[in-house]
């Protein structure tokens, strides 16, 4: 792979810590979420940072799909819903679920652009045949 861009970000005290990534934007504290064990809901969490940049990441290559296929459609959102849970061998692995709403497209079409857009998202690429990733279209 050519690198076209690299980040780094720094964690310190695990799932009960803090992250910060190397230009000091994202600097918070991470704690474990009520239903692992935590006592609320009120910080982020690793799953909860996936998902913000599996959606973000997924929405551009859905856009850039679109482009690529010269059809006009409305503003595009993607919401990703990230679980964790206990696997066979014992350890810990993750599950994505994918909502893309494309407005003003058939179903069909909007279909076949998340089918595209998975192809070319490099987080539907670094996790393929990873975990299970779930995919869903709306178009209103």
């Amino acid at each position: 792979m050519k690198s076209l861009y690299t980040t780094v970000a720094t964690a310190t005290g695990g799932r009960n810590g803090h992250v910060k990534s190397e230009n000091g934007i994202i600097n918070l504290q991470v704690r474990y979420p009520k239903a692992l064990g935590g006592a609320n809901e009120d910080y982020a969490n690793p799953e909860m940072l996936f998902a913000a940049g599996y959606s973000a990441c997924f929405d551009s290559a859905l856009n850039l799909v679109i482009k690529n296929e010269k059809i006009q459609t409305g503003e595009t959102t993607v919401t990703a819903k990230v679980s964790i849970g206990q696997i066979e061998n014992g350890g810990f692995g993750l599950a994505v679920e994918l909502h893309a709403n494309i407005p003003a497209t058939t179903m069909e079409q909007a279909q076949a652009l998340m089918e595209k857009a998975h192809q070319v998202c490099p987080y539907s690429n670094a996790t393929r045949g990873n975990i299970e990733v779930k995919l869903t279209v709306s178009n209103n």
